[in-house]
């Protein structure tokens, strides 16, 4: 045995939005005695459950979830702050000896886990209202504009819609004078004393929008646009960070009464596909997945994911 493998395992589930990533690892945790730890920028946040397709209170029943509902609405969401919390979260799981399982949507959160982050410079409240102001003048896709200019590899991994996160990346490229992606590449502190496996769910495309369309109806039915209406009487109010995301932006739009609740719902299932479309990209450029050409509440998927795993603990 080499020192790697006397290291605890720490298994990583990775895929598309609507992959069924969730239930894959409450099958795991029951069959192995592990405990979730969510990856997910979204589901950091308390009140954002529907829309983020965070497990419900049911579905966690009987598998300990970690790293769900830890941030108010007015909190920002970074990745130095989720490996913080996730590194805290592996020294009591390592303590207990209990197997943690990571189900990933945001690929820059696992990236920050497993291989550290580089030192980035303070906020500048100056320069971001400066290009909070650029942005108002010149209109939507400005921001991505001058990222691209920028740092085109940063600029292909963030959403057009996503401000805060091009008001961030162009930041740091005028304040270091070198592009985000760079940066990422230099003076990382990687995970030691894990031994991580990685899975990764990769359904047929095809089958995948299908199930983004029929999750967006499910999750209006359970109540989200009430969810939405209710979020926005918070003291955060209507412009809190977690609006940005798909489905929240897109609701709070129809009831400021800019658009039909049917030209929401299209807008947030298109701009779902494309967002399980970037994951994937990200997705593969991870190494050493072990990919399963299924949805994670199937069981033939949790067959091969469990059969798979049980070799390699």
């Amino acid at each position: 045995m080499n020192s790697s493998q006397a290291h605890p395992p720490l298994v990583v589930i990775v895929g598309p939005t609507a992959a069924g990533k969730s239930s894959l690892s409450v099958f795991l945790a029951r069959a192995f005695g592990g405990e979730v730890v969510a990856c997910d920028s979204t589901q950091l946040y308390r009140g954002f459950n529907i829309g983020t397709a965070k497990p419900s209170v049911e579905e966690r029943a009987g598998v300990r979830h970690h790293l769900l509902d830890v941030l108010d609405a007015g909190e920002a969401s970074t990745a130095g702050g989720y490996r913080e919390r996730a590194l805290a979260v592996l020294q009591d799981l390592r303590a207990r000896g209990v197997l943690p399982i990571f189900t990933v949507g945001t690929g820059l959160y696992l990236r920050a886990l497993l291989e550290g982050l580089a030192p980035l410079p303070q906020r500048s409240e100056e320069l971001r209202a400066r290009l909070r102001a650029a942005a108002a003048e010149h209109g939507p896709g400005h921001l991505h504009e001058m990222l691209e200019r920028l740092d085109p590899e940063t600029a292909r991994q963030i959403a057009a819609t996503d401000g805060q996160k091009l008001i961030r990346a162009i930041e740091i490229c005028l304040l270091t004078e070198k592009p985000v992606s760079e940066i990422h590449r230099q003076g990382r502190e990687p995970l030691e004393g894990w031994r991580v496996l990685k899975l990764g769910l990769r359904p047929q495309r095809e089958r995948l929008n299908d199930r983004i369309h029929a999750r967006t109806e499910a999750m209006l039915r359970a109540g989200w646009l009430e969810e939405v209406r209710g979020l926005m009487r918070q003291d955060t109010g209507e412009n809190a960070k977690p609006f940005d995301f798909i489905g929240y932006r897109e609701l709070r739009a129809h009831l400021r009464g800019e658009m039909t609740l049917e030209a929401a719902k299209q807008l947030i299932q298109q701009g779902t596909r494309q967002y399980a479309k970037r994951q994937l990209t990200w997705f593969r450029r991870e190494s050493s997945v072990h990919w399963i050409a299924g949805f994670g509440d199937e069981a033939r998927t949790q067959g091969q994911a469990r059969d798979w795993l049980a070799e390699n603990l």
